[in-house]
């Protein structure tokens, strides 16, 4: 498989920058057989069937695009420069993983100043990253992060606009839980308590699991053969309670719909060959293409994704190349909404 294969053209004006308002008011193409349905997310129970079970993942984006400054005394005197940092993920050893830009400019020692009461020391740098430990810990730091960071809106966004207070309500679920996550899972940005409350009537059951989104999801693959690409890890989190629901809507012959690809991914990584699921915990870099046999999913709901990313090689994975292609030429054509803050689709496999 070539990387040309996942690639289509793109309108840059169907990149949206904010997000439908009301949530459920964003367009959902549903795709069954070759037939394509236009509708809206709120009409999305319509489409599903009493004891189905839509899997959800609730992990909370926390504030990681921080803004600050070193100092540093010379001959000429004290010198402030700024610094730019995105939070990637929390270590072992109480440090912090993250993009530091310009990371050059730094070095192992030196503190950087984000507000009055956060700051942090460069403990190492590595692999494009820094190490960072902050001075505050706990609640403490959750309060000072909250107070001083903005989301870490994707580049495609960051391209058109910076983030702002809104996106500190957009860019998170209305379900976010479990902190960590530095991207949000963006096919769950649709659901509001209108479709909460219709969803029920209908009958349709709802499972949380937890899927830490990393910000390597962003990473372009660089390599012409898919199959020479390295995945990125992300910490996740299956419960005995989330293993039992899910096992028992199977059993009764309801149908598993993970809301996007990071709860697809985390089902399809703790699932056993016969679909069984037991509760689950660790870190899952599966990469997901053409040729994969799914365990687990009956249906899938999720956004409409960059070109030559692994999302697009996991969506032609479940629908089938060709049938992509087909939904995508149709997404663009009907000026459907990409990325982040876009539209969605509903997808029954290829059979």
């Amino acid at each position: 498989m070539k990387l040309s294969d996942f690639d289509f053209h793109l309108p840059d004006d169907l990149i949206a920058t904010r997000p439908a308002r009301p949530r459920s008011s964003s367009r959902l193409l549903v795709v069954a057989s070759e037939c394509f349905q236009d509708a809206e997310t709120i009409e999305l129970p319509n489409f599903l069937a009493p004891g189905d079970r839509l899997v959800l993942n609730d992990t909370k984006v926390i504030p990681a695009r921080l803004s600050g400054f070193r100092r540093r005394s010379g001959a000429e005197g004290e010198t402030k420069a700024a610094i730019e940092v995105t939070l990637l993920e929390p270590m072992a050893d109480g440090t912090w993983s993250a993009l530091v830009k310009p990371l050059r400019k730094v070095r192992d020692g030196e503190c950087i100043e984000f507000s009055d009461i956060l700051s942090a020391t460069v403990e190492g740098r590595g692999n494009g990253a820094a190490s960072l430990r902050f001075n505050l810990v706990g609640d403490d730091f959750d309060a000072a992060l909250n107070a001083s960071g903005a989301m870490p809106l994707p580049p495609y966004i960051e391209a058109k606009r910076k983030s702002d207070a809104r996106d500190m309500e957009d860019y998170q679920t209305v379900w976010a839980r479990a902190s960590g996550a530095v991207a949000a899972p963006t096919a769950s940005l649709h659901f509001d308590e209108a479709l909460l409350r219709a969803l029920d009537l209908r009958g349709v059951d709802r499972t949380h699991v937890t899927l830490h989104v990393g910000a390597g999801t962003f990473l372009p693959v660089k390599v012409d053969d898919v199959r020479d690409h390295e995945m990125h890890a992300e910490r996740g989190v299956i419960s005995e309670e989330a293993a039992r629901e899910i096992n028992e809507t199977r059993a009764k012959g309801g149908r598993i719909i993970p809301v996007g690809t990071t709860a697809l991914r985390l089902l399809e990584t703790a699932a056993s060959d016969d679909g069984t699921l037991s509760a689950w915990e660790g870190a899952t870099d599966i990469f997901i293409t053409p040729g994969y046999r799914f365990k687990i999913a009956d249906a899938l709901m999720t956004n409409f994704h960059l070109p030559k990313s692994t999302l697009m090689m996991l969506v032609s994975a479940f629908a089938g190349s060709e049938r992509i292609r087909n939904v995508y030429d149709h997404a663009i054509s009907e000026g459907y909404r990409f990325f982040s803050y876009g539209d969605s689709s509903l997808l029954w496999p290829e059979r």
